[in-house]
């Protein structure tokens, strides 16, 4: 059975664009992941072993997010992707990376990167 964990609109911090005043202090960002892993049965996800630690992927991308800088978007959301697969018991994910107030009349502008493992 296939299970999908989703982090919606985590809300970070971080230096990111090409421009120099972009650079200067860190921005708003919102981050969602989708996480996919396989069990037998949905009665293994009571046992912490045979389910996906959310909580400590979480942490690793907002330490690894907040403490870097990167020049643009594609680069961050690839860079939370890898920490996501990282994982072993992730078998598929997908990343979006919204900017907000990028652009004058929009909402935000995002990127979306996906990875799944080669069986």
């Amino acid at each position: 059975m296939k299970i999908t964990i989703k982090i919606k609109n985590l809300a970070l911090r971080t230096v990111i664009g090409l421009n120099e005043w972009e650079r200067e202090k860190k921005q708003d960002l919102l981050i969602n992941v989708e996480m996919v892993f396989e069990t037998e049965k949905i009665e293994d996800t009571e046992d912490e072993n045979r389910t996906l630690d959310y909580k400590a992927i979480t942490k690793k991308i907002i330490s690894g997010v907040e403490g870097s800088s990167f020049y643009l978007l594609e680069a961050l959301a690839d860079f939370v992707l890898k920490v996501v697969m990282e994982n072993p018991r992730v078998i598929e994910a997908v990343v979006e990376v919204d900017k907000p107030h990028s652009l004058r009349f929009a909402e935000s502008v995002s990127v979306v990167v996906a990875d799944r493992r080669k069986p």
